[in-house]
C-alpha cells in the first residue's frame, strides 16, 4: 500500500482510534527494534502467516533506512528447498533472548506450542509484541498489544496491519535535527493532496 492510498485509509479512518493506535503500536515497535539486523522476528499462527506485514516492514526498512525494520519471517512449516529467507522454522524462537523483538501476528486463536514458544522467549529476555484478535493468553505475555475483535471494528487486522507498517518508517529518526527525509516529506504531501478542501463559509 503507497503512501497516497495509506493517507486515503487515514483520512476515511478520521475519528476512530485505529490512526493514532497504530502510530502508537508502530512507535514501540521502533523503540523496541535492537540495530542489529535480524533482531525483529515476526511470526504468525499455524493458519495464518503475516507474508503481507513481512514485505510491508522490508519495504519500510528500505525507504527509512533502518535495516532493523526488515524482520525474519518465522514460519510454521518450512519446505524442503525453499530460500533462505522462507527457511526460518519455529527453532529460531528458542534462540530469542535479549535484545530480540519477536512481533506475533494472531488473527484467531494462537494455539498453545506458539504460545509456550512465545512465554519462552519472553523469559529469555526479548520483547514481545502482538497484532491480534483479542486472544486474552497472548494479550498476556504481550509486552505491547494491538487487538481487532472480529466483527466489532470498523476494519480487519489486515488493514490494521497496513498502518502499522506505515506508521514504522515514518518519523522513524526522531531525535535527529535537520532537514526532514524525502520519506517524511513525501508522506505529508499525501496527506495535504487528498485531505478535503477547506470549508470557506
Amino acid at each position: 500500500m503507497d503512501a497516497v492510498r495509506v493517507a486515503l485509509l487515514r483520512e476515511v479512518l478520521a475519528g476512530t482510534q485505529w490512526p493514532a493506535a497504530a502510530r502508537r503500536f508502530a512507535g514501540s515497535l521502533r523503540r523496541c527494534v535492537a540495530p542489529e539486523a535480524g533482531s525483529l522476528l515476526l511470526v504468525g499462527t499455524e493458519r495464518y502467516e503475516p507474508w503481507h506485514l513481512a514485505a510491508h516492514l522490508v519495504d519500510e526498512a528500505a525507504w527509512s533506512g533502518l535495516p532493523e525494520l526488515a524482520p525474519t519471517l518465522v514460519r510454521h512449516r518450512v519446505r524442503r528447498g525453499e530460500p533462505p529467507h522462507l527457511s526460518v522454522g519455529l527453532g529460531r524462537l528458542e534462540a530469542a533472548r535479549r535484545g530480540h523483538t519477536l512481533l506475533v501476528v494472531a488473527p484467531g486463536a494462537p494455539g498453545t506450542g506458539l504460545l509456550e514458544r512465545v512465554h519462552d522467549a519472553r523469559r529469555a529476555g526479548a520483547t514481545v509484541l502482538s497484532l491480534d484478535g483479542g486472544d486474552p493468553d497472548l494479550g498476556t505475555l504481550a509486552h505491547e498489544a494491538l487487538s481487532v475483535a472480529e466483527g466489532t471494528a470498523e476494519l480487519d487486522l489486515d488493514t490494521v496491519q497496513h498502518l502499522v507498517s506505515a506508521a514504522a518508517g515514518e518519523n522513524s529518526l526522531p531525535a535527529q535535527r535537520g532537514p526532514r527525509r524525502f520519506r517524511d516529506r513525501l508522506a505529508r504531501l499525501a496527506d495535504q493532496l487528498t485531505a478535503p478542501p477547506p470549508n470557506r463559509w
